[in-house]
Protein backbone atom coordinates (compact mmCIF):
# COMPACT_ATOMS: atom_id res chain seq x y z
CA UNK A 1 0.00 0.00 0.00
CA UNK A 2 2.35 2.82 0.56
CA UNK A 3 4.84 1.64 -2.72
CA UNK A 4 1.05 2.78 -4.22
CA UNK A 5 0.55 5.77 -2.34
CA UNK A 6 4.49 7.14 -3.30
CA UNK A 7 3.80 6.96 -7.10
CA UNK A 8 1.22 10.05 -6.15
CA UNK A 9 3.49 13.13 -6.89
CA UNK A 10 1.05 15.68 -6.87
CA UNK A 11 -2.57 16.15 -4.56
CA UNK A 12 -5.60 17.41 -5.91
CA UNK A 13 -8.69 17.87 -3.86
CA UNK A 14 -11.94 19.58 -3.93
CA UNK A 15 -13.22 21.71 -0.66
CA UNK A 16 -16.99 22.23 0.04
CA UNK A 17 -19.85 21.32 2.74
CA UNK A 18 -21.20 18.71 2.35
CA UNK A 19 -19.55 17.02 -0.22
CA UNK A 20 -21.36 13.70 -0.44
CA UNK A 21 -22.99 14.56 -3.55
CA UNK A 22 -19.66 15.27 -5.37
CA UNK A 23 -18.50 12.63 -8.51
CA UNK A 24 -15.23 14.87 -8.66
CA UNK A 25 -12.62 12.84 -7.42
CA UNK A 26 -14.31 9.54 -9.30
CA UNK A 27 -13.81 11.33 -12.31
CA UNK A 28 -10.25 13.09 -11.68
CA UNK A 29 -8.94 10.01 -10.27
CA UNK A 30 -9.97 8.12 -13.04
CA UNK A 31 -9.06 10.41 -15.44
CA UNK A 32 -5.34 10.29 -13.60
CA UNK A 33 -5.01 6.59 -14.05
CA UNK A 34 -6.28 6.80 -17.39
CA UNK A 35 -3.58 9.05 -19.02
CA UNK A 36 -0.48 8.01 -16.82
CA UNK A 37 -0.56 11.09 -14.41
CA UNK A 38 1.26 10.39 -11.06
CA UNK A 39 -2.24 12.74 -9.43
CA UNK A 40 -4.55 11.90 -6.82
CA UNK A 41 -8.12 13.75 -5.79
CA UNK A 42 -9.24 13.66 -2.11
CA UNK A 43 -12.61 14.93 -0.93
CA UNK A 44 -11.83 17.35 1.54
CA UNK A 45 -14.90 18.45 3.82
CA UNK A 46 -14.93 21.89 4.94
CA UNK A 47 -17.66 23.31 6.91
CA UNK A 48 -17.73 27.13 6.59
CA UNK A 49 -16.24 27.89 9.43
CA UNK A 50 -12.71 25.67 8.46
CA UNK A 51 -12.14 27.40 5.54
CA UNK A 52 -9.41 29.78 6.23
CA UNK A 53 -7.65 27.48 8.37
CA UNK A 54 -7.93 24.45 5.71
CA UNK A 55 -6.76 27.18 2.92
CA UNK A 56 -3.60 27.40 5.40
CA UNK A 57 -3.16 23.88 5.26
CA UNK A 58 -2.92 24.08 1.27
CA UNK A 59 -0.50 26.45 1.04
CA UNK A 60 1.93 24.16 3.65
CA UNK A 61 1.39 21.33 2.18
CA UNK A 62 1.12 22.37 -0.72
CA UNK A 63 -1.99 20.79 -2.58
CA UNK A 64 -1.36 21.33 -6.11
CA UNK A 65 -4.73 22.57 -6.69
CA UNK A 66 -8.46 22.29 -5.59
CA UNK A 67 -11.71 22.52 -6.94
CA UNK A 68 -14.22 24.82 -4.93
CA UNK A 69 -17.63 24.20 -3.93
CA UNK A 70 -20.87 25.66 -1.84
CA UNK A 71 -20.49 27.26 0.21
CA UNK A 72 -17.12 28.75 -0.33
CA UNK A 73 -16.74 29.80 -4.01
CA UNK A 74 -17.54 33.66 -2.97
CA UNK A 75 -15.55 33.58 0.91
CA UNK A 76 -12.72 31.84 -0.94
CA UNK A 77 -11.63 34.74 -2.81
CA UNK A 78 -10.23 36.90 0.06
CA UNK A 79 -7.77 33.92 0.43
CA UNK A 80 -6.27 33.59 -3.31
CA UNK A 81 -2.96 35.69 -4.01
CA UNK A 82 -4.54 36.56 -7.55
CA UNK A 83 -8.01 36.15 -8.92
CA UNK A 84 -8.32 35.71 -12.91
CA UNK A 85 -10.42 38.18 -14.41
CA UNK A 86 -13.22 36.00 -15.24
CA UNK A 87 -13.73 35.29 -11.31
CA UNK A 88 -13.33 38.72 -10.70
CA UNK A 89 -16.62 39.07 -13.44
CA UNK A 90 -18.19 36.60 -11.59
CA UNK A 91 -17.41 36.98 -7.92
CA UNK A 92 -16.45 33.27 -7.71
CA UNK A 93 -14.16 31.15 -7.45
CA UNK A 94 -14.15 27.23 -8.17
CA UNK A 95 -10.43 26.11 -9.25
CA UNK A 96 -7.23 26.85 -7.45
CA UNK A 97 -3.86 26.83 -8.56
CA UNK A 98 -0.28 27.30 -8.40
CA UNK A 99 0.86 30.18 -10.43
CA UNK A 100 4.33 31.89 -10.21
CA UNK A 101 4.29 30.82 -6.67
CA UNK A 102 0.93 32.35 -5.82
CA UNK A 103 -2.65 30.59 -5.00
CA UNK A 104 -4.29 31.49 -7.93
CA UNK A 105 -8.36 31.88 -8.12
CA UNK A 106 -9.82 30.81 -11.62
CA UNK A 107 -13.72 30.42 -12.62
CA UNK A 108 -14.02 27.63 -15.26
CA UNK A 109 -17.78 27.37 -14.27
CA UNK A 110 -18.85 29.64 -17.40
CA UNK A 111 -16.83 27.97 -19.68
CA UNK A 112 -18.74 24.40 -18.38
CA UNK A 113 -22.58 26.49 -18.29
CA UNK A 114 -22.05 27.78 -21.78
CA UNK A 115 -20.91 24.37 -23.80
CA UNK A 116 -23.94 22.89 -24.07
CA UNK A 117 -26.22 25.36 -25.11
CA UNK A 118 -23.79 26.46 -27.85
CA UNK A 119 -24.44 22.94 -29.27
CA UNK A 120 -27.93 23.15 -29.02
CA UNK A 121 -27.71 26.48 -31.88
CA UNK A 122 -31.01 27.76 -30.68
CA UNK A 123 -31.83 31.61 -30.07
CA UNK A 124 -32.38 32.64 -26.37
CA UNK A 125 -33.98 35.79 -25.95
CA UNK A 126 -35.07 36.11 -22.34
CA UNK A 127 -34.23 33.28 -19.26
CA UNK A 128 -34.85 33.05 -15.97
CA UNK A 129 -32.03 31.95 -13.34
CA UNK A 130 -33.44 30.43 -10.04
CA UNK A 131 -30.52 30.64 -6.68
CA UNK A 132 -28.03 33.41 -6.25
CA UNK A 133 -24.84 31.44 -5.30
CA UNK A 134 -21.45 31.38 -7.19
CA UNK A 135 -22.99 28.53 -10.01
CA UNK A 136 -26.24 31.56 -10.61
CA UNK A 137 -23.14 34.05 -10.91
CA UNK A 138 -21.58 31.73 -13.95
CA UNK A 139 -24.81 31.41 -15.32
CA UNK A 140 -25.66 34.58 -15.54
CA UNK A 141 -22.58 35.70 -17.18
CA UNK A 142 -22.55 32.88 -19.39
CA UNK A 143 -26.50 34.25 -20.58
CA UNK A 144 -24.64 37.79 -21.23
CA UNK A 145 -21.73 36.46 -23.09
CA UNK A 146 -24.39 34.34 -25.23
CA UNK A 147 -26.13 38.25 -25.64
CA UNK A 148 -29.32 36.96 -24.17
CA UNK A 149 -30.76 40.35 -23.70
CA UNK A 150 -33.10 39.48 -20.85
CA UNK A 151 -31.75 37.74 -17.85
CA UNK A 152 -33.87 37.44 -14.71
CA UNK A 153 -32.63 36.13 -11.22
CA UNK A 154 -35.18 34.98 -8.32
CA UNK A 155 -34.27 33.85 -4.92
CA UNK A 156 -35.87 32.90 -1.60
CA UNK A 157 -33.49 36.04 -0.29
CA UNK A 158 -34.90 38.90 -2.15
CA UNK A 159 -31.74 40.75 -0.76
CA UNK A 160 -29.34 38.37 -2.21
CA UNK A 161 -31.30 38.36 -5.69
CA UNK A 162 -31.34 41.88 -5.52
CA UNK A 163 -27.94 42.28 -5.10
CA UNK A 164 -26.83 39.83 -7.33
CA UNK A 165 -29.22 41.62 -10.32
CA UNK A 166 -27.64 44.76 -9.69
CA UNK A 167 -24.14 43.76 -10.22
CA UNK A 168 -24.97 42.12 -13.66
CA UNK A 169 -27.57 44.73 -14.59
CA UNK A 170 -30.54 41.89 -14.66
CA UNK A 171 -33.73 41.77 -13.52
CA UNK A 172 -34.79 40.53 -9.53
CA UNK A 173 -37.87 38.99 -9.30
CA UNK A 174 -39.67 37.84 -6.36
CA UNK A 175 -39.49 34.39 -5.96
CA UNK A 176 -42.99 33.64 -5.11
CA UNK A 177 -44.07 34.77 -8.65
CA UNK A 178 -41.17 33.37 -10.11
CA UNK A 179 -43.56 31.43 -12.30
CA UNK A 180 -44.78 34.06 -14.00
CA UNK A 181 -41.84 34.73 -15.68
CA UNK A 182 -41.76 34.87 -19.70
CA UNK A 183 -38.59 33.20 -20.33
CA UNK A 184 -37.18 30.65 -22.91
CA UNK A 185 -34.57 29.06 -20.91
CA UNK A 186 -35.14 28.45 -16.93
CA UNK A 187 -32.16 27.61 -15.44
CA UNK A 188 -32.08 25.77 -11.73
CA UNK A 189 -28.83 27.06 -10.01
CA UNK A 190 -30.21 25.98 -6.51
CA UNK A 191 -29.19 23.29 -4.63
CA UNK A 192 -32.93 21.77 -4.95
CA UNK A 193 -33.07 18.29 -6.80
CA UNK A 194 -29.52 17.36 -5.21
CA UNK A 195 -29.33 13.68 -4.34
CA UNK A 196 -29.66 13.90 -0.65
CA UNK A 197 -32.18 15.55 1.34
CA UNK A 198 -33.23 17.73 -1.70
CA UNK A 199 -33.63 15.16 -4.47
CA UNK A 200 -37.42 15.09 -3.65
CA UNK A 201 -37.71 18.50 -4.21
CA UNK A 202 -37.41 21.08 -7.38
CA UNK A 203 -37.39 25.15 -7.49
CA UNK A 204 -39.94 25.41 -10.43
CA UNK A 205 -43.67 23.72 -10.44
CA UNK A 206 -44.72 21.71 -12.75
CA UNK A 207 -47.72 23.69 -14.12
CA UNK A 208 -45.08 26.12 -15.04
CA UNK A 209 -42.62 24.63 -17.57
CA UNK A 210 -44.36 25.42 -21.06
CA UNK A 211 -43.72 23.48 -24.34
CA UNK A 212 -40.93 24.69 -26.03
CA UNK A 213 -39.30 25.95 -23.67
CA UNK A 214 -35.34 24.74 -22.61
CA UNK A 215 -34.87 23.33 -19.03
CA UNK A 216 -31.49 23.56 -17.96
CA UNK A 217 -30.45 22.18 -14.48
CA UNK A 218 -26.81 22.99 -13.72
CA UNK A 219 -27.24 19.54 -10.82
CA UNK A 220 -25.83 16.85 -12.08
CA UNK A 221 -26.50 13.98 -9.76
CA UNK A 222 -28.74 12.76 -10.13
CA UNK A 223 -28.55 13.47 -13.60
CA UNK A 224 -32.83 13.25 -14.18
CA UNK A 225 -33.72 15.84 -11.27
CA UNK A 226 -37.35 16.02 -10.79
CA UNK A 227 -36.68 19.41 -12.11
CA UNK A 228 -36.14 18.08 -15.31
CA UNK A 229 -38.54 14.94 -15.23
CA UNK A 230 -41.67 17.45 -15.28
CA UNK A 231 -39.96 20.12 -17.25
CA UNK A 232 -39.80 16.98 -19.95
CA UNK A 233 -43.32 15.98 -19.10
CA UNK A 234 -44.54 19.01 -20.51
CA UNK A 235 -42.30 18.89 -23.61
CA UNK A 236 -39.44 20.97 -22.96
CA UNK A 237 -35.89 20.65 -24.19
CA UNK A 238 -33.79 19.80 -21.36
CA UNK A 239 -30.38 19.82 -20.60
CA UNK A 240 -28.51 18.44 -17.74
CA UNK A 241 -25.94 19.70 -15.58
CA UNK A 242 -23.76 16.27 -16.19
CA UNK A 243 -22.54 18.70 -19.48
CA UNK A 244 -21.53 21.21 -17.49
CA UNK A 245 -19.70 19.35 -15.14
CA UNK A 246 -17.77 18.34 -17.72
CA UNK A 247 -16.91 21.19 -19.01
CA UNK A 248 -15.71 22.98 -15.61
CA UNK A 249 -13.52 19.81 -14.50
CA UNK A 250 -12.19 19.57 -18.26
CA UNK A 251 -10.94 23.18 -17.43
CA UNK A 252 -9.62 22.50 -14.31
CA UNK A 253 -7.72 19.20 -15.35
CA UNK A 254 -6.02 21.21 -18.10
CA UNK A 255 -4.87 24.26 -15.76
CA UNK A 256 -3.44 21.14 -13.02
CA UNK A 257 -1.50 19.54 -15.36
CA UNK A 258 -0.99 21.22 -19.03
CA UNK A 259 -2.99 18.09 -20.30
CA UNK A 260 -6.17 18.15 -22.49
CA UNK A 261 -9.02 15.66 -20.56
CA UNK A 262 -10.41 13.14 -22.89
CA UNK A 263 -14.15 13.94 -22.16
CA UNK A 264 -15.48 10.99 -23.72
CA UNK A 265 -13.91 8.84 -21.48
CA UNK A 266 -14.79 11.22 -18.60
CA UNK A 267 -18.33 10.74 -19.94
CA UNK A 268 -18.53 7.19 -19.65
CA UNK A 269 -16.97 7.75 -16.14
CA UNK A 270 -19.39 9.55 -14.44
CA UNK A 271 -22.32 7.76 -16.02
CA UNK A 272 -21.46 4.70 -14.84
CA UNK A 273 -20.75 6.69 -11.10
CA UNK A 274 -24.54 8.13 -11.67
CA UNK A 275 -25.42 4.07 -12.04
CA UNK A 276 -23.95 3.05 -9.15
CA UNK A 277 -25.18 6.01 -6.39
Amino acid sequence: MLKNFLVFEKICGIIGHPLGHTMSPTLHNAMFQHMGLPFAYVALPTPPDKLIEVVAAVRALPVHGLSVTIPHKEPVISLCDEVSLRAQRIGAVNTLYWRDGGLHGENTDIIGFCAPLGELGRSIRSALVLGAGGVARAAIAGLQDMDVANVAVSNRDVTRAQGLADEFGCTAVMWDVRGEVDADIVINATPLGMKGEFERNSPYDASWFKSGMLAYDLVYNPQQTLFLRQAQAAGCTIVDGLAMFLGQAAEQFRLWTGREMDVEFGRSVCLRALRDF
